[in-house]
């Protein structure tokens, strides 16, 4: 999608030439300064065909004295940038026509376009046409739109330039998560998620790509990676992607995405509900990829590493068993009570692993609990950390973003849950507090680092008719990494050497 600022004002409304008019009004903001239009919307409001209250909509087909032919209003609640988003995601239906290839997006006189709301505007725009089609040959046909043009004032038009461009970015890297998150299991497997991180190198020159087979990984020493893909028939991968925005003196940023791209549960095998959903377990690869996608296009000066873990969780005989003990790549060993709580134990090793890269601040992204979902629906994505600073730089990204997180507790008293008579630790604690030990477990791994965990089992995909993914955390992540630019806050901590990895765990992870 071509999105582009147009300088104009109240009168130019009138003779703008596009195939749709959309205009945002407000209870306290209602008048363009466009004679016509202001005429339509009195009009309007006189025959109770409008009222000034948010949600309201007005179509008007072959407007009078408007250039354009379709004019749609819509009615934000105020003049926030998340109402503005609304307002407009209402409007985006109008532009989808089969014959239209270029919407123009204004405003009523006396609202600020700031840059987030160009931001928004471009984000809605994208939810509003994607389709997914790769295995439905019967799919709607994608809008034929091309071009979105907002008209603003001179004074607005430097911001709205600028978030156009963010949104553009953020719009084509939250389309690349939900892609690969709709994609059926047989579709995106873990080497299908290899090669979208390969192909992604392709098309940015400035990403570099490096994926690790099963043999490199057991090299590697990551047993409890591969613990868990010891049931399935697909190979498991291990994705390090590099982005080298800023001098090689600058500690990177490093995000690590759960990468399952199929979980039955494995031995604890899931009841036969709603398992399809679990294709979207691989969310948090998703949305590393996608935030990938969207920094390959805004080039911020800074350095960012992606490690994404993947494999399938299936039972099979030679899945791991309830009661093993398998050792990590860190040593630790641990007692795998539930093979259902399988996203940790890939995670945990993928940690260890981001210790190299000597890094700023390591944020894992996963699709982990079922919990998190009872705690905080899907509104907001649970995030854990005990480094206030960084946990409050994310909390603000997810704000800027409309992609908002709820910090949860993460106390130390919480891993007495995941004690073992067998092993270092376990991977479960009992269902009280399921989001918050499975936090725990992985901050066992983080040492060496500061580190944020964000719980997108909640927010990553959507159940019933709407059923499919979000695109989910790549507004939030992108924002965080942008802010990191040059941030000399978020100094690393001197790197612990990881121990190696203890032969009892090879062997297991070779069964």
């Amino acid at each position: 999608m071509d999105y582009r600022n147009v300088v104009g004002s109240g009168p130019e409304l009138a003779g703008f030439s596009a195939d749709v008019l959309l205009v945002v009004l407000t209870p306290e903001q209602s008048r363009t300064g466009s004679a016509p239009l202001d005429a339509l919307v009195s009009e309007a409001l006189s025959a109770g065909d409008l009222e000034l209250k948010d949600g309201q909509t007005l179509y008007v087909h072959r407007p009078a004295g408007l250039k354009a032919p379709r004019l749609a209003v819509a009615v934000a609640g105020g003049d926030t940038p998340r109402q503005f988003k609304a307002a407009i995601a209402r409007l985006a239906s109008h532009a989808k026509g089969a014959r239209l290839t270029h919407a123009a997006v204004a405003t009523a006189q006396g609202l600020t376009v700031m840059a987030a709301h160009a931001e928004m505007l471009a984000a809605a725009f994208g939810d509003a046409t994607y389709v997914y089609s790769l295995s439905k040959p019967s799919a709607p046909k994608p809008a034929a739109l091309k071009k979105v043009s907002l008209i603003t004032t001179a004074g607005d038009a430097t911001a709205a330039r600028e978030g156009l461009a963010r949104g553009q970015a953020l719009a084509a890297g939250s389309a690349l998560a939900r892609e690969l998150g709709n994609r059926p299991g047989n579709y995106c497997t873990p080497t299908g998620l290899a090669n979208e991180a390969r192909q992604l190198a392709k098309t940015f020159k400035h990403i570099k790509v490096e994926v690790f087979d099963r043999a490199a990984i057991e090299k590697i020493g990551m047993g409890s990676f591969l613990s868990v893909t010891n049931g399935s028939a697909q190979p498991p991968r291990f994705i390090v992607l590099r982005y080298e925005g800023a001098g090689k003196d600058q500690a990177p940023v490093v995000l690590v995405g759960k990468g399952i791209t199929f979980d039955t549960g494995g031995i604890s095998i899931k009841p036969a509900g709603e398992m399809d959903e679990m294709k979207f377990d691989m969310g948090g690869a998703a949305s590393v990829l996608g935030t990938f996608r969207a920094v390959a296009e805004l080039r911020p000066k800074v350095n960012l590493i992606g490690l994404v873990p993947t494999c399938e969780n299936m039972p099979s005989g030679t899945a791991t068993k309830p009661g093993d003990v398998v050792t990590s790549l860190s040593g630790q060993t641990i007692e795998v009570l539930n093979t259902d709580a399988e996203g940790r134990l890939i995670l945990c090793d993928a940690l260890t692993y981001a210790e190299r890269f000597k890094p700023a601040v390591v944020v894992d992204i996963a699709t982990l609990t079922g919990a998190c979902v009872i705690a905080l629906g899907h509104i907001h994505s649970g995030l854990f950390s005990a480094d206030d600073e960084l946990a409050q730089s994310l909390e603000q990204a997810g704000k800027i973003a409309g992609d908002t997180a709820w910090r949860m507790p993460l106390d130390d008293e919480y891993g007495d849950a995941l004690k073992s008579n067998f092993a270092d630790m376990g991977n479960v604690g009992g269902r009280a507090g399921g989001a918050i030990t499975a936090a725990v477990f992985l901050s066992k791994f983080t040492k060496a680092y500061r580190w944020a965990h964000l719980d997108i089992a909640g927010t990553a995909w959507k159940s019933g008719a709407a059923k499919g993914g979000t695109g989910r955390p790549v507004p939030l992540l992108t924002h965080f990494v942008l802010s990191q630019q040059g941030k000399g806050a978020l100094e690393p901590k001197p790197a612990k050497p990881a121990k190696p990895a203890k032969a009892p765990a090879r062997r297991a992870a070779k069964a």
